[in-house]
């Protein structure tokens, strides 16, 4: 390995807006654990899991059916 890199004619990622976006949310403690116990089991942390459960929503158009009583 070198001991300095010239990264003077880098070119930023263009990808890079397509990255996850840290935001702040906030889920009841029963909804966080069921997702922390089913990524234990299947091995995926538990955020990339429930961003998979609802990228999966979003792609099929999934829509809460909610009746308040």
């Amino acid at each position: 390995m070198l001991k300095e890199y010239d990264f003077s004619a880098a070119k930023k990622n263009p990808y890079a807006s397509q990255l996850k976006k840290q935001i702040t949310i906030r889920l009841d403690e029963e909804s966080i654990s069921y997702f922390k116990r089913i990524s234990e089991q299947v091995g995926i942390p538990y955020q990339s899991l429930i961003n998979l459960y609802l990228r999966d929503c979003a792609a099929n158009s999934r829509k809460l059916d909610l009746k308040w009583e």
